[in-house]
């Protein structure tokens, strides 16, 4: 089982553009600003959150390097 957000999984971010991946890469990082303040208050409900946000941000770092380096492609236009 991966822990994570079920919509970011590594077969679907691989189908992600570029531009795609940097945007829920913005929106991940936010929501990772958003539950460190949560916890910093003692609103937090669910820890595990944080674990899985920063698992996701680490997977599309992951993507994107390994597509600067020419490990993995980047999906055609034809697509």
């Amino acid at each position: 089982m991966t822990i994570g957000t079920k919509d970011l999984a590594v077969t679907e971010l691989d189908g992600f553009d570029d531009e795609r991946l940097v945007a829920e890469l913005k929106k991940s990082k936010e929501e990772l600003f958003n539950l460190r303040f949560q916890s910093a208050t003692g609103q937090l409900e669910s820890h595990g959150r944080l674990k899985a946000v920063r698992r996701d941000i680490s997977r599309i770092y992951t993507i994107l390097r390994e597509r600067e380096l020419g490990i993995r492609t980047a999906p055609s236009a034809s697509e």
